[in-house]
C-alpha cells in the first residue's frame, strides 16, 4: 500500500521568515512557485551571456522609459514569486525600493532556458499568463528559437508567435520594442 506523501506549501512571507533564518541564504538559486520552493538550474555561460545581452539591448531601447531588471523577483501573489531572467517594468522613482514589483508594474518577462526549457513552457509560461503579465518571451537557446506570448486571459496566452535566427521579435505590448533574434541568441 502506498502512503501519499504530505507536501508543505509556503506563501512569500514564509518563504522570506526562512531566509531570515538561515535556512536559505543569498547563494540558494531557489525561487517560490505555487508555494513550493524550487530549485533553479545552474546558470551556465552560454545562459549568462543571452541574459546579459538581452539586458544590454532593452536597456539601449528602454531609456527613461522603463527599468530593466536581472535575475529579481516579481511576487505575482502570496504564493509565487519568480526570478525572471529579465523583466522590463514600469518606471517608478524608487526603483521598486520599497516592495518587488507585482504583475501590474510588468511589461515584458524573459526566461531564457538551456535545460529548463520544457518546465517553462510548462510551469512558467501559464503562472505569468494566470497573473496577467502582458507578454513573457522565452528564449530557448538548444532550438536557437524564441516563443513570443501575449494577450493573456482565462489563465492561458491567446497569442504564440516563435522566431528563428534571420527573424525579430516584436513586442505586443511596448511600442517600438523590436529585436533581432540573432542578437539576442549571439
Amino acid at each position: 500500500m502506498s502512503v501519499p506523501l504530505k507536501r508543505y506549501h509556503f506563501n512569500v512571507a514564509e518563504f522570506y521568515r526562512m531566509a531570515d533564518a538561515g535556512i536559505l541564504t543569498e547563494d540558494d538559486r531557489v525561487e517560490l512557485i505555487e508555494g513550493e520552493i524550487i530549485e533553479m538550474s545552474p546558470t551556465g555561460s552560454r545562459h549568462a551571456a543571452c541574459v546579459e545581452r538581452v539586458n544590454r539591448l532593452l536597456n539601449r531601447l528602454a531609456g527613461e522609459d522603463a527599468i530593466v531588471r536581472v535575475q529579481s523577483p516579481v511576487r505575482l501573489n502570496d504564493f509565487s514569486e519568480p526570478q525572471p531572467d529579465v523583466t522590463l517594468l514600469r518606471p517608478r522613482e524608487d526603483f521598486y525600493e520599497r516592495a518587488h514589483p507585482a504583475p501590474g508594474d510588468v511589461l515584458l518577462v524573459v526566461e531564457v532556458a538551456d535545460t529548463s526549457a520544457a518546465y517553462d513552457r510548462g510551469v512558467k509560461v501559464s503562472l505569468y499568463a494566470r497573473s496577467v503579465i502582458p507578454e513573457m518571451w522565452l528564449v530557448d537557446l538548444s532550438r536557437e528559437k524564441i516563443e513570443v506570448y501575449a494577450q493573456p486571459a482565462g489563465g492561458s496566452y491567446q497569442q504564440m508567435a516563435e522566431a528563428a535566427r534571420g527573424e525579430s521579435v516584436t513586442s505586443k505590448t511596448v511600442p517600438g520594442l523590436t529585436l533581432a533574434v540573432a542578437d539576442i541568441l549571439g
